[in-house]
């Protein structure tokens, strides 16, 4: 498969290029600054120099152009302000989205966040970004063409990936590893009985090929 990933240097990201490169798929990264080229190749992706912010969404699909599936992975980071949430938790989705439909690619994984609501209350920088996750999410969701699966990992560490985890509609608050979630995502994009689904995910004691295909009911 060839797998395009918005967000190519994120922690998860480059977990998820490493696991595609070494079963012998095609990683392509998504980068901002092309100092982090290196890094993705060392984890056995294709860097593509792409600013999400202020591409066009053609620019973007021709990107997307003959990739299996993307995953939008991108963050602006905890030390970005509330108008960076609004550009890239949200602007960055969106037009990764409207890209993936001008291309042509059906699969459409988010790497979300737990609690996103694009009607959560609150002021603060974290309320902000909730929001805009939620916003992002709803309107992948919105979209007919796209074979979508939303992930919502609990509190991110990271301990060395276990394999067992809890991932439902609703799990409840929870920490899980990067390299379980980055894991997750690897099955899900292998299990395409998993579009439409919106799933949260937390550390458990489900091995994690099995909770994929119990969730998408397999």
């Amino acid at each position: 498969m060839r797998i395009v990933i918005a967000g190519g240097h994120g922690q998860i990201a480059l977990r998820l290029e490493r696991l595609l490169a070494a079963r012998g798929d095609e990683a392509v990264g998504i980068i901002r600054n092309p100092q982090q080229a290196d890094d993705l190749r060392e984890a056995g992706a294709e860097p593509v120099v792409l600013d999400l912010e202020s591409a066009s969404v053609e620019e973007t699909a021709e990107v997307l152009r003959g990739a299996d599936a993307v995953v939008f992975a991108a963050g602006a980071g905890p030390d970005s302000g509330s108008a960076r949430k609004d550009t890239v938790d949200r602007g960055a989705a969106v037009l990764f989205a409207d890209a993936a439909e001008r291309a042509g690619v059906r699969r459409y994984v988010v790497v979300s966040s737990m609690g996103a609501d694009a009607g959560h209350p609150g002021d603060e920088v974290f309320d902000i970004y909730l929001r805009a996750k939620g916003a992002a999410d709803d309107y992948v969701r919105s979209r007919p063409s796209l074979d979508w699966t939303i992930l919502r990992p609990g509190m991110l560490t990271n301990d060395a990936g276990t394999g067992q985890i809890l991932l439902a509609a609703s799990t409840g608050r929870g920490p899980v590893p990067r390299d379980d979630v980055a894991a997750s995502l690897l099955e899900l994009l292998d299990t395409p009985a998993s579009a439409g689904l919106t799933l949260e995910l937390i550390s458990g004691n489900v091995p994690l090929t099995v909770a994929v295909k119990d969730i998408a009911g397999n």
